[in-house]
């Protein structure tokens, strides 16, 4: 008699098959330029203040960016190692968008360990192939800081020790002009552009607001979400000898 204790059963069939008939989730995401840009008027003024607590934080961090350049020719490299896998354990991978000169953008994570040669394998591959051939730059700004697989100083750093980790957004520029312009579409594979997708929508900070209702005072929030500080009232006060003084 034959042995059938490895066969697989009508269950384990089902199951195989539909494991074979599910479609296998893209392993980057495509986001289409936006219909319309972000107006100013679709956030309170007090978005655009920020307060004290910002304006610290925003102090702490050039401060200590200044101190990591001063410092950083007097590191030894046990401390360097020591930081980089600090990093990776912190953040074991980062994600990258790539955004094209028609504002749409190409997202993707890697691992924080990758160099920056993975990204341009990646978004070369995503490209048609009548571009494919063509050359390009994957830069930041501001300021315009260039990340080219040909620059030593670049090159042989990873993700994280590139500043890129946790998450950075890279401008694309090609060597050939007639594809940055604005009104260019990104010259991406068919395959990419059908699982476009819309960028999440900007938050609503008029939630008090209701159709129909008169606008309220908003109260506003700061970036860092704290109450914006109220105006300075622009009422003058009338000094006090002036009211209490005596005719003559």
């Amino acid at each position: 008699m034959a042995d059938t204790s490895n066969v697989p059963g009508p269950a384990a069939s089902s199951n195989t098959s539909a494991q074979q008939d599910r479609p296998e989730q893209p392993s980057f995401r495509y986001f289409r330029p936006p219909q319309t840009g972000l107006e100013r008027k679709d956030l309170p003024d007090s978005y655009f203040q920020p307060s004290t607590a910002d304006l610290k934080a925003a102090q702490a961090s050039l401060s200590a960016r200044t101190q990591a350049l001063v410092n950083a020719p007097l590191k030894t490299q046990a401390i360097r190692d020591a930081e980089e896998k600090a990093k990776r354990a912190r953040w074991p991978t980062t994600t990258i968008r790539v955004k094209f000169s028609d504002r749409s953008q190409l997202e993707k994570s890697f691992s924080s360990t990758d160099k920056i040669k993975s990204v341009y394998a990646f978004v070369r591959n995503s490209l048609r192939e009548d571009v494919k051939s063509i050359k390009f730059v994957l830069y930041q700004t501001p300021p315009k800081r260039e990340l080219k697989v040909s620059d030593p100083n670049v090159r042989g750093l990873s993700l994280a020790e590139l500043q890129l980790a946790p998450s950075s957004v890279l401008l694309l520029s090609f060597f050939d002009e007639s594809l940055n312009n604005t009104d260019v579409p990104a010259p991406l594979d068919p395959s990419v552009l059908a699982l476009a997708e819309d960028l999440p929508k900007p938050p609503n900070f008029d939630l008090d607001e209701k159709p129909g209702e008169a606008p309220k005072r908003s109260t506003g929030r700061t970036l860092s979400g704290q109450p914006a500080p109220e105006a300075p009232s622009t009422e003058k006060k009338v000094p006090k000898w002036f009211k209490m003084g005596t005719s003559t």
